[in-house]
């Protein structure tokens, strides 16, 4: 449904986005992941028509956005991060507008069908002025959705709204993947992974990494990652004979007993078992621990950087 190959915008010598490729399929919700800058806002504009690419080439729903511009937007519903709004309309008269400009038929019918599903049904004779910033981002996705269109880009869906109207977005957002496919972009983790079927995630304009967040996991978790509890031995004499073995990476305590990070391919199970007991102390818990997508964010981000 979304396919893009190698697209880059660049501004002189400054590559905002460079070589991107990747694809949505029908059905699909599709995190961007990055810092604030990383290029997913000029990504979406390219992908919406708002810009066009330096290079590159993308195409949705079998249309090039370059060539077949307008067909694209015809199926593309578009969510900016500032929602564009006329303060003094009311709600149902602005999303009856754009189901106007959009051809839709029998706008008034669809226009409170889309306000239902926003659920903003009930708020569509109050002035777009008094509306929260909450119930404004609900507004703008009732905006992208009122067409009906196959591919759904939302930028930065959540932020600035309560915690609350956080959920009932992250909420419609999933739901929007029954018949859509999503394209929407974050900085929050946890939203990624609660959200997602996929994700990518981009640093400076380039792909770090993409797959789903157990995928993600699984390719770039580096060696075992491990609690262990030991009882008998103080935090600090704990922490040394735990990083003394060979293998280990990075020892960092945690409440009363301490994550364990080993080389690529390391097992140190038995290692840390046998050590513990031969020093005299008393192994109460060794178990391994899941590699969350804020752990392959950050540790991505501190390679790149590294690098």
């Amino acid at each position: 449904m979304i396919d893009v190959q190698n697209l880059s915008k660049t501004y002189g010598t400054f590559a905002a986005v460079d070589r991107l490729s990747f694809k949505a399929e029908a059905g699909e919700v599709v995190g961007l992941l990055g810092p604030n800058g990383a290029g997913k806002t000029t990504t979406m504009r390219m992908l919406t028509g708002f810009m066009p690419p330096s290079a590159g080439s993308a195409r949705i729903a079998g249309y090039d956005i370059l060539n077949d511009s307008l067909e694209v937007r015809r199926r593309v519903g578009y969510l900016p991060e500032r929602v564009p709004v006329y303060p003094d309309m009311t709600v149902q008269g602005y999303i009856q507008f754009w189901a106007n400009l959009r051809g839709v038929r029998d706008a008034r019918r669809q226009t409170e069908r889309v306000l239902e599903s926003v659920h903003l049904l009930e708020r569509r004779k109050t002035l777009i002025r008094n509306l929260s910033k909450g119930m404004r981002q609900r507004l703008g996705l009732a905006q992208a959705l009122v067409h009906d269109p196959p591919v759904v880009i939302l930028d930065e869906p959540t932020i600035g709204i309560d915690p609350q109207q956080v959920i009932e977005v992250r909420q419609s957002v999933r739901a929007l993947g029954e018949k859509h496919t999503v394209l929407f972009s974050t900085h929050i983790l946890s939203e990624a992974e609660q959200v997602c079927d996929r994700v990518i995630i981009i640093n400076h304009g380039r792909i770090l990494a993409q797959g789903t967040p157990a995928t993600l996991r699984q390719q770039l978790q580096p060696g075992d990652h491990l609690y262990v509890q030991i009882s008998g031995a103080s935090s600090a004499a704990g922490q040394r004979l735990l990083a003394e073995i060979e293998g280990v990476q990075q020892v960092q305590p945690q409440g009363i007993g301490f994550h364990v990070r080993a080389a690529v391919r390391a097992n140190l199970r038995g290692d840390i078992a046998q050590r513990v007991v031969q020093a005299g102390y008393q192994l109460e818990e060794l178990r391994p621990v899941a590699m969350t997508l804020e752990d392959i964010f950050l540790d991505l981000l501190g390679r790149e950087e590294g690098a």
